[in-house]
Order: structure tokens, then sequence, then C-alpha cells
């Protein structure tokens, strides 16, 4: 049975959170080649410096390990750190490619907005239903993400009016939440809805948001399989696994 006909989610459902790039929006491979960009110019210099072999960063095993639902300090940090390299964080005023965690995160928030700027944004059709079901339904909705940029892929894909409360990168800044695979981001959703975590869905396609859901103990963990990593989704604490939003609807 689910909480509101024909969504899918247990009884006593009351709100649904989402997370945004790969549930939403078509943003997570935007991100991923992002990343890739950045870290590859990256690393060839450090390379030819160093007199070392180019290892390209891969933008599905390296994003999907160290990088996908991370803050971008966080996930510079960690893929670092994963080739056994530590810079300095520096400033957030650091100019973009600057050799510190904030220097490189910025040379990649300028990639991510390029492309944004240079091919749009979509939502997904299947989730955009969703959400419409969700909201008829009188639950209360909310988008949860790392990225800064959060607000701006919203109004891009046309779909801010559609949530009640935005929890982004902008307010892990300014509140100091630890970002995932810690449960706060998804905490302060909640609280912001004011509604128990055990009545609310986590709507997750990566694997450290999936993480957060199951840690915070939210009442159910939807992971969204783009990818292929079903399995790992439910290893990391999805209660279901679906390909698309849509998939939830009508269910038994």
């Amino acid at each position: 049975m689910s909480g509101a006909p024909g969504l899918g989610l247990p009884v006593g459902s009351m709100a649904c959170l989402f997370d945004v790039d790969g549930v939403l929006t078509e943003t997570a491979t935007v991100h991923a080649a992002a990343w890739k960009e950045m870290f590859d110019a990256f690393l060839s210099t450090r390379a030819q410096v160093d007199g070392q072999p180019f290892v390209a960063f891969d933008p599905v095993g390296d994003y999907d390990s160290f990088v996908d639902g991370l803050p971008r300090a966080d996930g510079t940090r960690s893929f670092l750190r994963s080739r056994g390299i530590n810079l300095p964080d520096g400033s957030p005023d650091d100019p973009a490619g600057a050799a510190t965690i904030h220097g490189l995160g910025a040379a990649k928030n300028a990639i991510v907005l390029r492309k944004l700027r240079a091919d749009g944004v979509e939502a997904y059709p299947g989730s955009v239903r969703f959400v419409h079901a969700a909201r008829g339904a009188g639950l209360r909705l909310a988008v949860v993400s790392s990225s800064a940029n959060c607000a701006a892929v919203l109004d891009a894909a046309g779909i801010t009016e559609l949530f009640d409360v935005r929890v982004d990168g902008t307010t892990v800044e300014r509140d100091h939440l630890a970002g995932k695979p810690a449960p706060d981001t998804y905490l302060a959703a909640a609280r912001a809805l004011d509604v128990a975590p055990v009545r609310a869905v986590v709507f997750e396609d990566a694997l450290s948001g999936v993480e957060a859901g199951r840690s915070g103990r939210f009442g159910y963990v939807v992971g969204v399989d783009r990818v292929g990593q079903a399995d790992a989704l439910r290893a990391h604490g999805a209660d279901v696994v679906v390909t698309d939003l849509a998939d939830l609807l009508d269910r038994p």
C-alpha cells in the first residue's frame, strides 16, 4: 500500500525529499564531464612536472566513488586523496585553477556553468510527473542538493515552483552542514517542512545520498538508477530501486 494513492510510497509518508542532479534533472552527466575536464587538466600538468604517467579521471568509476553527491570542496578533496594528493584548502576567493581545493573547485564550477549555458537543462519527464502527483496528493516537497548552482538549475528546467523548500550548497555553507553521506542536509529539509524523518521519503541516485537517507533514519529511501548501479544502491541502503520516478506511479 502507498502513503497516497498511486505513489508507491509507504503508508504515512508526508514528505518527499529529492536530490536534483540525476533524480530530477539530466545534469549528473554535466557534472561528471566537468569534474573530468577539470581534474584531467590538473593531473596532466602535475604528471608532466613530476615525470609520472598521466592517469585520467574516470567519469563513471571515480565520479561515483569520490565526488557524486558531495559538496564541491569535499568531492575535490576526496578524489585527490584517492590519488595520494594533498592540497591546501586555500580560500573561497582563490582563482579558478589555483592549486588549492577551492581553486580546483572554482574551475570545476566555471566549467559547469559554461556547459549549462551552452546546452541548457532538461528535467526528466517521469520525475516531473511524479512530483506533480505527489503535490496533488498533498505531500510536502523539498529539493536537497550539494550544488551551489541548484537554484539556477531548477529555474533553467522550469520546475522551481513545484517545491516548498530548497536545501543546497549555499545552505550547506551558510549553516555549516556536513555534506553527504552525513544526513544533515536531508534532516535540515525535513525540519524546514516540519516533518519527522520517519515520515519523509528520500529520492537519490548517488551512493553517498542513499547512505545519508539511511543514516538519517528516514522512513523510505528510493534509489534512482540512471547508470546501472542498482545493486550498489541497494547495498548502500535503498529500500527500492527504480530507473525512473514514474516507475513508482500506480505500483501496488
